[in-house]
């Protein structure tokens, strides 16, 4: 990781510790600057946004109903 100094005015960093101690849990200004500086990257194309994964469920079941227990049997066959 790369450190990079940075100088915030007064009231950019006053702004950005209350909201840092406002946060549940509280964070670290360091880590709220990277993800807005992600968010300003990504949303002009520098950046891609990293999505969430997110699983769809199957329609209908495989129709094997033990599958969660003895996966590792279906998985050998």
């Amino acid at each position: 990781m790369e450190h990079t100094p940075l100088t915030l005015p007064d009231d950019l960093a006053e702004a950005l510790a209350l909201f840092g101690r406002d946060q549940d849990p509280p964070r670290d200004p360091g880590e709220i600057v990277q993800t807005a500086v992600r968010a300003y990257l990504a949303e002009r194309g520098y950046k891609p946004h990293v999505r969430p994964l997110r699983i769809t469920p199957a329609s209908q079941g495989s129709g094997v109903t033990d599958l969660s227990l003895h996966h590792d049997r279906y998985f050998a066959e």
